[in-house]
């Protein structure tokens, strides 16, 4: 399952920094605009310390996590829809991926230039923004050119619905607000706002970076950010690069926990931030525990159980029999499959079951 966050913002406001500290490519980081014009694309591995607690009993001889990708697209700048700068291919770029990580510059220093001139990450969000939303209102004008008339006289229920729908897309974005603040409320619509695919109406989390004395609890940007936002049913991340950089030049998880004590951290926002990302993409966990390996496989939050078989091969959904699951808690609990089911704690389900985070699953199949 290749699913990608891209990860954007206006010039040298961090994006490369963080991309470099989330993956072993090195993104070109530097102090000027566009020093990232290719997308550089990173797997992630998505920390999970059940997996190190499964391992723990099963003694696997390997651990397999998962993944999730990471672009960092081109800064854009204003006019991008237009084709300033690097603009067109920006939107291409972001087009293609299935969520966005804003990055907004929250924090002072003379040293790096910002790229109009002083410190307004609500500004900034509202610069991107706009580009995206005049993108959106495009795609939304050339949609109602073709379904407009039969919509209004040729008695088609599903073009009136499909109508409607743009048009409160578009007024909304003619507000200035992004497609993601629309909300409507039957499945049917809700589907068709999907199909439209929006750039504005992709999930979004926005990352604050910080600098080091804000890293804990943010500062006067980060709750301005957050005032602004706070209707898009968007996440917030607190992250501090610079000190991100320096964690990932430690040798060992240990001087990396000690470090993060220090500075009054539990956890580095890198791994936050994967996290929170593969939240956003809407993605959940199930795992797999045995001899050769302890493994975590990705699928779509709501698959059933012969979907999620069909993630480890395709025969094993197409021959789908039934899952034998066990809760991860009720393994740590007992320490081993065997005891587990001794226990009455393995339950049997059928193809109707919905697959929770965290489920220890074994399919049996027939092809």
């Amino acid at each position: 399952m290749t699913l990608q966050c891209g990860i954007v913002g206006l010039p040298n406001v961090g994006k490369s920094t963080l991309f470099n500290c989330l993956s072993n490519a090195k993104a070109q980081s530097a102090n000027f605009p566009f020093c990232t014009i290719e997308p550089n694309v990173g797997v992630i591995t998505v920390p999970d310390e059940r997996l190190t607690k499964l391992a723990e009993l099963v003694h696997p001889q390997k651990i397999v996590p998962t993944t999730v990708e990471i672009v960092d697209i081109a800064g854009l700048v204003k006019g991008a829809s237009k084709g300033e700068g690097l603009g067109n291919k920006f939107l291409a770029n972001i087009r293609e991926t299935d969520a966005i990580l804003h990055v907004l510059r929250c924090f002072d220093d003379d040293n790096i230039t910002h790229v109009d001139g002083r410190i307004n990450p609500v500004r900034d969000k509202e610069i991107i923004d706009a580009e995206l939303q005049i993108k959106d209102i495009e795609t939304i004008d050339s949609r109602i050119a073709k379904v407009q008339k039969q919509a209004q006289t040729g008695g088609d229920k599903q073009a009136k619905l499909v109508y409607d729908v743009l048009v409160r897309f578009k007024e909304a974005l003619e507000q200035g607000r992004s497609a993601r603040t629309v909300l409507f409320d039957t499945k049917d619509e809700q589907k068709i706002a999907r199909e439209l695919y929006l750039l504005t109406n992709k999930p979004i989390m926005y990352i604050c970076n910080v600098d080091e004395a804000s890293a804990v609890s943010g500062n006067k940007y980060v709750d301005a950010v957050r005032e602004a936002v706070k209707e898009e049913n968007a996440k917030i991340l607190i992250v501090a690069a610079k000190i991100e950089s320096e964690i990932a030049e430690f040798e060992t998880y240990d001087e990396r926990q000690i470090f993060l004590a220090e500075i009054g951290l539990e956890e580095s926002g890198v791994n936050r931030l994967i996290k929170l990302a593969y939240n956003l993409l809407n993605l959940e966990t199930f795992l797999t525990a045995g001899p050769q390996e302890v493994r975590a496989w990705t699928y779509l939050k709501g698959s059933k159980a012969p979907q999620c078989a069909g993630v480890i091969h395709s025969d094993f959904e197409k021959g789908f029999i039934r899952a034998e699951v066990i809760k991860y808690e009720d393994y740590i609990t007992y320490g081993s499959e065997a005891a587990v089911k001794e226990a009455g704690k393995m339950n049997v389900e059928g193809k109707e079951y919905i697959v929770q985070d965290g489920d220890i699953m074994h399919f049996r199949f027939n092809v």
